[in-house]
C-alpha cells in the first residue's frame, strides 16, 4: 500500500507541545511485520518519558517519531514469513519505538517493535504475545485500553501472589493500570484501598475498592495505619516516586509486599527493613495474557477503562491534556472518526 497518511509527529525531544498532525508516508511490512489500519490508540505516559529525552541515553529516538504504544486495528498487510496473522485480521496489543528495542525489551519480552501507533497505519513485528486477535465482541478503543495497563496489572498481581482476604492499598488507582488492577484484585477476593480524589471515590467503587482514601484531603500514610495499626498486607505503587515509597513502606505488615509500578525503580538497599519483599514490574506479556484481558472485559469481570476520547486530528491536544489535566482511566484518539 502507497501513499501518505496522517500521524501524530514529533520533530525532536521535548515536551508535549512540540507535538504536531502531520502526513507521513505510509510504513510498509517487512520480513515477520504486519501492517495494521489503526482503529484506535490509547496515551500512556512512557510515549512522553521517550519524547522527553530523559530516556535518550538507553532508548534514543529517531525523528520525525510517531508517538504511540497500545492500539487496535485491522491488518491490511503481511510480510513474508507471517503465518500468525492475515489480512482482515482485527488485533490489539503494544508495541515500542523501532529505535528503542534494547531498552522496551526490559518491559515487555519478548516485544514488538512499531513504527508508531498513533497514526492512521503502523507496522510492527508479529511474532510476540505482546499482540493478540481481538475478538468481535471487543470494540477497538476498549481493547487500545487494554494492553500495557493490563500487562502491567497482572504481571504485578502475579508478583504479589495476592491471595483472598488480604488487605490491599492502591496508590494511583484512578489512572489506566488502576483501572485493570482494582477489578483484578476484586476478582481475587481481596480487600482493596483506594487512593482517589473525592470526585473519583464512585468511580472506583464501581472498579472493586472496598474502601477510599481521599489523597488529596488526607495523608494516606496515616489514615492507613489509623485504620490498619497493624498494617496491610500488601501496597501496589502506580503512582509515587521511588523516594517517597520509603514512608509507604511503613504501613506494611511485617512480611508484608510492595510492589512498585513507578520508574525508575527504587535502588537496591533503599528499605532497611528485612522482611519486606519489594517487587517492580513494568509491563510483561506472557501468551495468552492479553486473550485472558479480553475474556475479563467481555465478561464484565474488566470493567471499560475509557476516559476522554479524541479524533487524530486533536491527538497532539490529547498529549496535552494528558500532563495538564487529571486522568481518570485511559484517553483514547480514535484515527477515522
Amino acid at each position: 500500500m502507497n501513499g501518505t497518511m496522517r500521524a501524530v509527529v514529533a520533530p525532536n525531544y521535548g515536551s508535549p507541545a512540540v507535538l504536531t498532525v502531520e502526513d507521513l508516508q505510509i510504513p510498509r511490512p517487512g520480513p515477520g511485520q504486519i501492517q495494521v489500519r489503526v482503529a484506535a490508540a490509547a496515551l500512556n505516559g512512557c510515549d512522553l518519558d521517550l519524547l522527553s529525552g530523559q530516556m535518550a541515553e538507553v532508548a534514543p529516538l529517531e525523528f520525525p517519531h510517531v508517538p504511540g504504544s497500545d492500539f487496535a486495528g485491522t491488518v491490511t498487510e503481511v510480510g513474508d514469513g507471517v503465518t500468525r496473522f492475515a489480512v482482515g485480521d482485527d488485533v490489539f496489543g503494544t508495541a515500542f519505538p523501532r529505535a528503542t528495542g534494547h531498552f522496551s525489551a526490559s518491559f515487555c519480552s519478548p516485544v514488538s517493535l512499531t513504527t508508531g501507533a498513533m497514526a492512521e497505519y503502523a507496522v510492527l513485528d508479529a511474532d510476540t504475545p505482546a499482540l493478540a486477535h481481538r475478538p468481535p465482541t471487543l470494540d477497538a478503543e476498549r481493547a487500545a485500553a487494554l494492553p500495557i495497563s493490563g500487562l502491567t496489572a497482572l504481571p504485578l498481581l502475579r508478583e504479589g501472589q495476592v491471595q483472598p482476604g488480604e488487605t490491599v492499598l492502591v496508590i494511583g488507582a484512578t489512572g489506566g493500570v488502576g483501572s485493570v488492577t482494582v477489578p483484578l484484585l476484586a476478582a481475587a477476593k481481596a480487600h482493596v484501598i483506594a487512593t482517589a480524589g473525592a470526585a473519583e471515590e464512585d468511580h472506583v467503587r464501581r472498579l472493586g475498592a472496598d474502601e477510599v482514601i481521599d489523597y488529596r484531603t488526607t495523608d494516606v500514610v496515616a489514615e492507613t495505619s489509623r485504620r490498619y495499626p497493624d498494617g496491610v498486607d500488601a501496597v501496589v505503587n502506580l503512582a509515587l516516586p521511588a523516594d517517597r515509597l520509603i514512608e509507604v513502606s511503613q504501613v506494611i505488615r511485617r512480611g508484608g509486599r510492595l510492589m512498585n509500578a513507578t520508574y525508575p525503580a527504587p535502588e537496591p538497599g533503599t528499605y532497611e527493613r528485612d522482611d519486606l519483599a519489594m517487587g517492580t514490574i513494568y509491563s510483561a506479556a506472557r501468551p495468552g495474557d492479553l486473550d485472558e484481558l479480553a475474556a475479563r472485559a467481555n465478561d464484565g469481570s474488566l470493567p471499560a477503562a475509557v476516559g476522554r476520547r479524541y479524533r487524530l486530528a486533536d491527538g497532539s491536544r490529547a498529549y496535552l491534556e494528558f500532563v495538564q489535566e487529571h486522568t481518570r482511566g485511559k484517553l483514547i484518539v480514535a484515527m477515522h472518526t
